[in-house]
């Protein structure tokens, strides 16, 4: 989604100040002995940001010159230079705006998750103990089958049962052309009101499940992660109740110590696969925590902005005594509640791109 001009002016000051101190610390490297890991990652920065940079360089340049030229304008002069004047304000001006939308072109560049790169999902139970474990694999269940209409493949990573047949928490990967745009708008809380079956008074109970979507990095966005920062450990994996069901170290667990985030993997019966998988979420959550950082040094203006987007906020609640939907983020219910749970999400994502892009138009207008 484009951003506001404002906005967009704000980042690309950000990213500037970024490669000049690149550009500062490459010239002090260029006397060798140094790491070369470290300095590998440095030019390959410089490299990726370039032409952002200097593109954004030309536009402040032009807004120098025009605002020069406008000067010019009011000042007491002749005729003749008064009409240069207007005319190289008008072509620098011109000049500029043609700057600023290959700036808003390749920003959408940078920042757009190409459609085909495999997306991290993550479904955990929030409040209400035993129905928000059941609401996991109901969700996990609607997900895989919207995947599947939409050509999409799903891939387990992770997963914690309950003795219900719930799901503490559950991790999966989904690939295909478009997961992005078709899972995008799934990450928040889901709220499900229903009478559960051991309610004997049929009272409706509420519980929650998050849900966070996280495209996994590519290299050019997360360098590697050195070993000394990683610890990892072997156990055999359990099942509900937490009774063994393996009779190798096959799980495996990886903290990452500059974070404190750790992952689990138990899902596979070799340590090496689940290994990968767990590094594979490590990094994805890595990834989202580095993005939630850039977001964080911008005003508080942008922070309203985005507002919608936060995971702690109630995106989306599933009636069942009504059988209906309702996502809050657009004030859209339906009652095909059925259709829904059976894996026909388009009747939601269809809406929501459709105020994505208003919201789009208005930001830009």
């Amino acid at each position: 989604m484009p951003l506001p001009r404002e906005q967009l002016l704000e980042h690309l000051a950000q990213l500037e100040r970024r490669y000049a101190a690149l550009e500062d610390r490459a010239a002090a490297h260029a006397g060798g002995g140094h790491d070369t890991g470290e300095t590998g990652r440095m030019y390959q920065e410089l490299s990726q940001l370039q032409e952002l940079v200097m593109t954004y360089r030309t536009y402040l340049r032009l807004e120098r010159d025009a605002a020069e030229a406008e000067a010019l304008l009011g000042a007491k002069s002749d005729r003749e230079l008064q009409e240069l004047a207007k005319d190289e304000a008008a072509t620098l001006r011109r000049r500029q705006a043609e700057c600023l939308s290959r700036l808003e072109s390749l920003w959408q560049e940078r920042h757009q998750p190409p459609e085909e790169r495999p997306l991290i999902v993550e479904i955990r139970a929030g409040t209400g103990g035993l129905e928000a474990s059941l609401f996991v694999a109901e969700l996990y269940r609607m997900y895989t089958k919207y995947a599947a209409k939409c050509g999409l493949t799903v891939e387990p990573m992770d997963s914690h049962p309950t003795e219900a047949g719930g799901f503490k928490e559950l991790i999966v990967a989904v690939k295909g052309q478009g997961a992005y745009e078709r899972f995008k708008f799934e990450s928040g809380v889901h709220r499900v009101q229903r009478v559960p079956q051991t309610e004997a008074q049929g009272r409706i109970h509420t519980s929650t499940v998050t849900v966070a979507v996280l495209p996994e990095p590519e290299d050019v966005e997360l360098p590697a992660i050195p070993a000394k920062e990683l610890q990892i450990d072997v156990f055999r994996s359990s099942g509900p109740g937490g009774q063994s069901v393996n009779t190798t170290d096959s799980a495996v667990r990886i903290r990452h110590l500059p974070t404190g985030l750790i992952v689990t993997c138990q899902d596979e019966r070799s340590q090496l696969r689940n290994k990968e998988k767990a590094m594979r979420v490590l990094r994805a959550r890595l990834l989202d925590r580095l993005q939630q950082a850039q977001q964080a040094q911008i005003a508080s203006n942008r922070r309203s902005q985005v507002k919608g987007g936060e995971r702690s906020e109630k995106i989306r609640t599933y009636n069942f005594p009504d059988r209906r939907i309702t996502d809050h983020r657009i004030g859209l219910t339906l009652h095909k509640f059925e259709a829904v749970l059976e894996g026909n999400l388009q009747e939601l994502v269809d809406p929501l791109l459709a105020a994505e892009r208003s919201k789009s138009l208005q930001s830009s207008s």
